[in-house]
């Protein structure tokens, strides 16, 4: 498995994984969206720590800097 995803990109995803939380815990979204939004903050937590986007791989995308080659 190739890592696709870059430090800016898992940096965003955290912090949107945060923001999502932190609306559920102040009981800011409830119900249905309460449930979609966590699944989707898991997503991105999870594919964040692997640095791996299926997604990503589908649509020959990464955000992770190639080396530079002098």
């Amino acid at each position: 498995m190739t890592t696709n995803i870059g430090s800016t990109d898992r940096l965003m995803r955290v912090l949107i994984a945060l923001l999502i939380g932190a609306l559920y815990f102040t009981d800011q979204i409830t119900g249905l969206a309460a449930t979609v939004l966590g699944i989707a903050a898991f997503v991105f937590v999870l594919t964040s720590s692997l640095s791996f986007c299926p997604i990503y791989t589908a649509l020959k995308v990464s955000t992770k800097k190639s080396p530079k080659v002098s």
